[in-house]
């Protein structure tokens, strides 16, 4: 089975908690990997995503360890949305 993995990052205006994760992470860039498998018998291509990872990087309240967090996609998109909508620009009220 053919994979493949996609790379991005996030940038997190405020400090925010990931499930499973004690604490609140600091505001900042933040690398997520979706890795993706290719869908065998159709005639184009096509992958759907089987995992989801975000990198949390070493910090003196983790033990100085650079961890890989497995979450659901869904759960990390509320997130964005969270983090997004405090900072996103207000229109102006028209009479």
């Amino acid at each position: 089975m053919f994979s493949r993995t996609k790379h991005r990052t996030i940038h997190f205006s405020e400090p925010f908690r990931l499930p499973d994760i004690e604490g609140l992470l600091a505001a900042g860039d933040y690398e997520v990997d979706d890795d993706e498998e290719l869908i065998e018998g159709i005639s184009w291509l096509a992958y759907h995503r089987v995992a989801t990872f975000i990198k949390v990087p070493a910090t003196a309240d983790n033990g100085q360890r650079m961890r890989l967090v497995a979450i659901a996609p869904e759960e990390l998109d509320r997130i964005i949305a969270i983090d997004h909508a405090k900072h996103a620009p207000t229109r102006a009220l028209q009479p």
